[in-house]
């Protein structure tokens, strides 16, 4: 099966044409949690009160603005809570639980950004919209699961899983056993076309939160996934679907290196997207932190034929102009 929509008509025209142009901008997890915190509401709150001005600034700038999000810690604190509760309340599956924390985060954001927004005296809405990723059910990810969520249980706990829900668990790097779910490749975001309607009228959207809920369609009805989507790799769909601009990719590393922690390490400023191919294939970025990153990227400015930035979050807004961090080019300049 194809990866996404039939490529639409570009409708931004970017800084030198006749239109604004359209942004999506994926939020690191930095954006709304550090290492070493506990995960309270404050504690993420505070941290958008940090980047909520420089995406703001993009809005008053006269860019339509996109923004998805990561949600693994906030997801991995609800599966903390569910059992510790289980004996009372009952656990809600993954699928259910990546639809909460994309309305848990999306608040978040929507009130950062419009507190950010009304200080600079603009008006413009932040929706956030739950969102539906579709997947295929042949997809080879649920042969192989790959992605561990959740606390970490014991060996005797762990074995207990498998055969009372059967999960799959792992020893994890001596830390103790996590369940290990599929990761999914995202074919098509159901709610594009109410996504494009916000943006058109003037919304700021927060979307595609955690990669989407994955879905399946089996017999004229959608069921959720026990299963976890790449939130770069959805975001990169994402903004393919809607003919974005540009896509922007923030993180917590200024720009995308090779022989990354080597005494010859190269950070890539301006880089077409076949020479990051072939770093890629060089095995420079690894799955588990670059890569995706990476990927998705890649996959967009192939598909579109635009830029995509991966930066540093603290330097959101030059690098949303494509002034900073690295700029994957479509060729050789």
């Amino acid at each position: 099966m194809a990866r996404g929509n039939p490529m639409p008509v570009p409708w931004g025209q970017g800084k030198d044409g006749m239109g604004m142009a359209l942004l999506v901008v994926a939020l690191g997890g930095n954006a709304l949690l550090r290492a070493g915190e506990r995960g309270t509401a404050a504690e993420q709150a505070r941290h958008l009160d940090e980047v909520a001005p420089a995406l703001a600034a993009l809005v008053l700038g006269g860019h339509r603005l996109v923004l998805t999000h990561g949600n693994g810690p906030q997801v991995g604190n609800l599966l903390i809570q569910q059992e510790e509760a289980v004996r009372l309340v009952p656990p809600m599956p993954l699928d259910v639980c990546g639809a909460e924390t994309q309305g848990l985060i999306g608040y978040l954001i929507q009130s950062r950004l419009w507190g950010a927004l009304r200080a600079a005296g603009s008006d413009v809405p932040v929706v956030t919209v739950v969102t539906q990723v579709l997947v295929s059910e042949t997809d080879p990810a649920f042969r192989n699961p790959t992605k561990p969520v959740g606390p970490f249980f014991s060996p005797e706990r762990a074995r207990g899983f498998m055969v009372e829900r059967n999960w799959l668990m792992r020893e994890d790097a001596g830390r103790g056993w996590r369940r290990i779910v599929p990761s999914p490749e995202p074919l098509r975001i159901l709610e594009l076309d109410a996504v494009r309607a916000l943006v058109e009228a003037g919304a700021v959207v927060v979307c595609a939160g955690g990669g989407g809920v994955p879905v399946c369609e089996r017999q004229g009805r959608l069921e959720g996934c026990e299963a976890v989507i790449d939130k770069d790799l959805a975001s990169a769909l994402l903004a393919a679907d809607l003919g974005a601009d540009r896509l922007v990719i923030l993180t917590d590393v200024e720009r995308v290196a090779i022989r990354y922690g080597r005494p010859d390490e190269e950070r890539l400023d301006r880089v077409p997207v076949s020479r990051l191919r072939r770093f890629q294939a060089e095995g420079h970025f690894p799955p588990g932190s670059m890569g995706p990153k990476v990927e998705a990227a890649c996959r967009f400015v192939e598909r579109t034929g635009r830029e995509a930035v991966i930066g540093h979050l603290d330097d959101a807004a030059r690098a949303a102009e494509g002034v900073a961090g690295t700029v994957v080019v479509p060729e050789e300049e």
